[in-house]
C-alpha cells in the first residue's frame, strides 16, 4: 500500500519518538482499563458493605492512577505531535525538491495547481492521519483487547453481548468506508481543478477585466467551487452516518448489558459491582473501535494524498544530472549545436530539426523567426530546461548533459521571455544571481538596463517593494529589471529570450548601445521578433518550423534568404532596411 510505504520510509527517523508514543500510550490504556475493576470493588465491597475506610483507600488509588493517566496522555500526545509535525516538514520537503529538479515537461505534465496543492492539502492530510494515530489509534486496540480480556474475567456468560455488538459495529461502518473512498479521491482531483481556476484568474485579472467576463469567470469559479462542495456533501453524509451507528450500537448493547444483568443479579449469580465494570468495559471497547473506525475514516482520503505525493517523489526528472559531472572547462563563452533535435513526448513532428551551430566567445548571435518556430525552445536547450532529443548542445566545448548543474548556470544569465520577479525588493531581485553584489554594481547593471530612473523615481530606491511576479511594475520595467538582474550576475553567455519586446525603439537602442560596451567579451544570445533589435549582431539565424533557413549577417540574409527578407520588409521601409 502506498500510504504505508510512505510513512515507513519517512517515519524511520522518528522511530525513538514513536516508541516513546506506545510506551506512554500503553501506561494510560492500562490505566483506563484499571479504573473500572476498581470501581467495581468500591461498590461490592465499600458500598454494599459500609466499609468507608474501603472506599477511601480504594478512592485514592483511583485518584492516583487517574493522574498518572493523564499524564500519560499529555505526554503521548506531545511527542505524537512532534511526529507529525516533522513528518510534515519532512514531506513538503521532498516534494519541493523533487519538483524543484522537474524540467518544465514535468511540470507541464502535472500542472502548477495540482503540485501546489500536493505540497500543502495532501501533506496536511497525511500528516493529520499520523497525528490523529500518536493519539487515537495506537491506544484503540490496546482497550479493545484489553476490555475484552477484562470483561471476560468479570463475567463471561454476557461476553455473547461482545461477540455480537462488535461485528455488526465494524460491518456497519466498514460499509460506509468502501463508499467514501472514492469520494475522496474525486475531491483532491476537484480541489486541484480549483485551484487551476484561482491561479488563471488571479494571473489573468487584466485580461478578464479588458475583455469585461467578469461574469463568465464568476461563474467559471462557481462551477468548480460547486463540483468541491458536491463531493464534500458526498463524504459528508457518509461521514455523517457513521457516529449515529456508533452509537446506536453501543446504546442497544448497554441495554442489552442492563437486562440480561440484571437477571443475573437478581437470581444472585452477578454482584452490582460486576454489572458495572462490564458494562465499563463493553463502552470501553466499543469507544475503541469507534476510534479505531474514525481513523479508518480518514485512512481513505490520506491514502489518496499519498498517491498524488508519491507519484510526484517517484517521477524522475527528463534532464537528468550527470553521474560523473564535468567540473573544469577550457573554453570560455563558446556556444555550439551539433544536428541538435528536440521533440515532445508523443509529438509527430519534433520542435528542432539538426540544428548546427557555432558561437564563439565575444560573439552575438541573433535568433529570429515566425512565431512557433522553436526560438524558445532553442534557448531553453542551453541551460538544460529541456534536453535534446538528438545530437548534443555544448557549452564551452563540453555536452551539458555531462556539465555539473551549477557550473553551467553559473555560466549563462538568462533572461526569459516572460521575466519574472520575485516578491521583495528591486534589490533582492538583483541579487538573486549574486548575493554578495554591493550596491554599486546594482546600480551599474541599472544603469546599463536603462532602469536606474525608473527605480530612483521609486519609493524606497533598491529597497522599493516588489510584488510576486512583479506586477506593481510595468510590462517594460519588469524586463529591464530582468536583464539588470543577469548583469549583476556577470555571467559569460547571455541569453535573452525575446527580451526587449516590451521596450519602445528608443529604449531598446540605448540598452543594446550600453550592452556592447558593458560586456564585452561575453558571448550574446538574441531571440527577437524586431529587425531593428539584431540588425548589428555577428551572425543571425533565422528559423522556420524547427530548421535554420538562413544564416549570416544582416546585410548577407537580406540578399540571400527570402524568409529574412519578407520579415525585414513587414517591419522596415527599404530605407531603413538598405
Amino acid at each position: 500500500m502506498t500510504l504505508l510505504r510512505l510513512l515507513g520510509s519517512f517515519l524511520k527517523p522518528h522511530r525513538g519518538r514513536l516508541a516513546l508514543v506506545v510506551v506512554f500510550q500503553l501506561i494510560q490504556s492500562v490505566a483506563a482499563l484499571y479504573l473500572p475493576t476498581l470501581n467495581a470493588q468500591i461498590i461490592d465491597e465499600g458500598v454494599a458493605k459500609g466499609d468507608t475506610a474501603y472506599i477511601l483507600s480504594t478512592g485514592v488509588v483511583m485518584l492516583g492512577i487517574t493522574v498518572v493517566q493523564i499524564g500519560a496522555a499529555i505526554t503521548a500526545v506531545w511527542f505524537g505531535a512532534q511526529v507529525a509535525m516533522a513528518l510534515g516538514r519532512d514531506l513538503r520537503r521532498a516534494v519541493f525538491h523533487r519538483v524543484s529538479g522537474f524540467s518544465e515537461r514535468e511540470v507541464s505534465r502535472f500542472g502548477a495547481p495540482s503540485l501546489i496543492t500536493r505540497t500543502t492539502n495532501d501533506v496536511q492530510q497525511v500528516q493529520m492521519l499520523v497525528l490523529m494515530t500518536c493519539t487515537l489509534l495506537v491506544s484503540a486496540p490496546i482497550l479493545a483487547v484489553g476490555g475484552v480480556v477484562l470483561a471476560l474475567q468479570q463475567d463471561l456468560e454476557l461476553s455473547w453481548i461482545i461477540a455480537v455488538s462488535v461485528p455488526v459495529l465494524l460491518v456497519a461502518l466498514g460499509a460506509v468506508i468502501v463508499r467514501m473512498v472514492p469520494q475522496f479521491r474525486r475531491m483532491q482531483g476537484r480541489i486541484d481543478t480549483v485551484n487551476r481556476v484561482l491561479r488563471e484568474q488571479l494571473t489573468g485579472i487584466r485580461v478578464v477585466r479588458a475583455f469585461v467576463q467578469e461574469g463568465t469567470e464568476t461563474e467559471r469559479f462557481a462551477e468548480a467551487n460547486r463540483q468541491v462542495t458536491d463531493s464534500a456533501l458526498r463524504a459528508g453524509r457518509l461521514m455523517a452516518l457513521m457516529f449515529p451507528t456508533v452509537m446506536l450500537i453501543l446504546n442497544v448493547s448497554s441495554v442489552a448489558v442492563i437486562w440480561f444483568g440484571a437477571f443475573r443479579i437478581d437470581d444472585g449469580s452477578m454482584q452490582v459491582g460486576t454489572l458495572i465494570a462490564f458494562l465499563s468495559y463493553l463502552v470501553q471497547i466499543l469507544m475503541a473501535v469507534m476510534m479505531a473506525t474514525f481513523m479508518a475514516m480518514m485512512i481513505p482520503r490520506a491514502s489518496v494524498c499519498a498517491d498524488r505525493i508519491t507519484e510526484v517523489l517517484q517521477t524522475e526528472t527528463s534532464v537528468a544530472p550527470p553521474a560523473h559531472p564535468v567540473t573544469t572547462l577550457r573554453e570560455h563563452g563558446t556556444v555550439e549545436l551539433r544536428a541538435a533535435t528536440f521533440a515532445y513526448p508523443g509529438a509527430d513532428q519534433p520542435v528542432l530539426r539538426g540544428l548546427d551551430l557555432r558561437v564563439e566567445r565575444g560573439t552575438t548571435l541573433a535568433i529570429i523567426g515566425s512565431t512557433g518556430a522553436g526560438k524558445t525552445t532553442l534557448v531553453n536547450l542551453l541551460p538544460r530546461l529541456t534536453d535534446v532529443t538528438s545530437g548534443a548542445v555544448l557549452i564551452d566545448g563540453v555536452d551539458v548533459r555531462e556539465l555539473d548543474p551549477d557550473l553551467l548556470w553559473s555560466r549563462i544569465g538568462l533572461v526569459p521571455q516572460k521575466p519574472y520577479l520575485f516578491s521583495g525588493t528591486v534589490a533582492s531581485n538583483l541579487r538573486y544571481g549574486k548575493p554578495d553584489a554591493t550596491d554599486d554594481e546594482l546600480w551599474h547593471a541599472l544603469e546599463v538596463a536603462q532602469a536606474a530612473d525608473f527605480v530612483r523615481a521609486m519609493e524606497g530606491g533598491l529597497e522599493a517593494p516588489v510584488a510576486q511576479g512583479g506586477t506593481t511594475v510595468s510590462g517594460g520595467q519588469r524586463q529591464r529589471l530582468a536583464i539588470a538582474r543577469a548583469l549583476v550576475k556577470r555571467p559569460e553567455i547571455y541569453v535573452f529570450d525575446d527580451s526587449f519586446s516590451a521596450l519602445d525603439l528608443s529604449t531598446d537602442a540605448r540598452l543594446r548601445a550600453a550592452l556592447r560596451a558593458d560586456v564585452v567579451g561575453a558571448t550574446q544570445i538574441i531571440v527577437a521578433q524586431r529587425v531593428s533589435t539584431i540588425v548589428d549582431a555577428d551572425q543571425i539565424v533565422v528559423l522556420e518550423d524547427g530548421e535554420i533557413v538562413g544564416h549570416g549577417t544582416h546585410d548577407e540574409l537580406l540578399a540571400g534568404s527570402e524568409t529574412y527578407a519578407e520579415i525585414v520588409a513587414s517591419q522596415l521601409t527599404a530605407e531603413e532596411a538598405a
